[in-house]
């Protein structure tokens, strides 16, 4: 019981984590375009410092997106415990598809992409294994624990 009333819980976080994930989603215009020049030359100047051009914007951008996803797959694990590391990816891909196909629909200065679908169910499916490595360490601390 006590299980079912913390995924309960979790639901309720989970659901209140996807309010401003979808303000960020469908924003009229891309969140980043106020910050675009700060960073361009922030970049530019950590290239002529030694930072390889690897480490460019779209490298940026698709790290802002696995970073975005990560809590999702997290609280989602919490949310839905029996579900394996798997569905929480398709879930955090369902959400990544309505956010893209929203934007597509509905904002005419927004572009979806499908480098989008792949970072943003990335972060998904790692916030679901850190969730599961968290969960088995806590389990491994609590055993011993309860041989005395």
């Amino acid at each position: 019981m006590k299980q079912f009333e913390n995924s309960r819980l979790w639901r309720v976080v989970l659901t209140a984590m996807l309010i401003p994930l979808a303000f960020v989603a469908f924003w009229p215009s891309p969140v980043d375009q106020p910050f675009q020049g700060q960073l361009a030359a922030l970049l530019k100047f950590l290239h002529r410092h030694g930072i390889p051009t690897w480490l460019n914007y779209t490298f940026v951008e698709a790290s802002a997106n696995v970073a975005l996803f990560v809590p999702v797959g997290l609280v989602s694990s919490l949310a839905f415990p029996s579900w394996p590391w798997w569905k929480i990816g398709a879930f955090g891909f369902l959400i990544s598809c309505c956010m893209e196909l929203g934007q597509l629909l509905f904002l005419h200065n927004r572009f979806p992409s499908p480098l989008d679908l792949v970072t943003n169910t990335s972060g998904a499916v790692i916030g679901a294994l850190l969730a599961a490595a968290a969960l088995k360490q806590l389990q491994a601390r609590r055993l011993p624990a309860a041989d005395l």
